[in-house]
């Protein structure tokens, strides 16, 4: 089995790298591609990001990407983090920015003056360990406990057209959608490759994992 990590210049790329490879007990095949034609033959997909959305589609436009991460989604098991599964939206609201339209919906920035339950100050971005609440089964969520956390740095956040996207939600202060997809694809907000053993068990579980649900 081949799975190919997306390098388009933008993401977290090595640390996405290495805590696949960590969990790699399947003789995966594990590459760090700029290649389309090899993302195209690749079993499964990983596609990160970090950064400005704007940024990060240009340079996937520019590399020749676009089309083989679209062309993935279609097909194979396809994993989304942090700005690789905003991308996948109709549009961010990031420099108006337009996104792949693979989910119809926006990337919507977070309000200022957000408070929390106590009345303290929420600062955008939002950044550090949150809860994750699961909102249907999923394998891509075995050994992983409802309400678990992960590690978020971001300003924007998924709003999917359909709610039956939506896989997980967090807080802050209201709930909001953190993983989304349907069928073959899964993404997440959070950066799975700094969320410490929860992280690197849900990237063991994709691994696993044939694309149904």
């Amino acid at each position: 089995m081949k799975v190919a990590v997306i390098d388009y210049g933008m993401g977290n790329l090595h640390s996405v790298l290495k805590s696949v490879e960590s969990v790699n007990d399947g003789g995966a095949q594990i590459v760090l591609t700029r290649d389309p034609d090899l993302v195209r033959r690749a079993d499964k997909v990983i596609f990160p990001g970090q950064g400005a959305m704007r940024d990060c589609m240009r340079e996937l436009k520019a590399c020749g990407m676009a089309e083989a991460v679209l062309e993935s989604t279609r097909e194979k098991p396809f994993f989304g983090i942090c700005v690789g599964a905003q991308l996948l939206f109709d549009r961010s609201e990031e420099g108006d920015t337009p996104g792949l339209g693979l989910f119809a919906g926006q990337v919507r920035r977070f309000a200022d003056g957000l408070h929390d339950a106590a009345g303290a100050r929420l600062k955008v971005p939002h950044m550090g360990w949150n809860r994750v609440f699961q909102s249907r089964p999923h394998p891509l969520f075995a050994r992983i406990p409802d309400g678990e956390r992960f590690y978020f740095v971001h300003s924007y956040y998924f709003a999917p057209q359909d709610a039956g996207l939506t896989l997980a939600e967090s807080e802050y202060p209201a709930r909001f959608s953190c993983i989304v997809g349907q069928d073959n694809v899964f993404a997440t907000q959070f950066h799975t490759e700094k969320s410490h053993l929860a992280g690197l068990q849900m990237m063991k579980n994709f691994l696993a994992w044939d694309g149904t649900v």
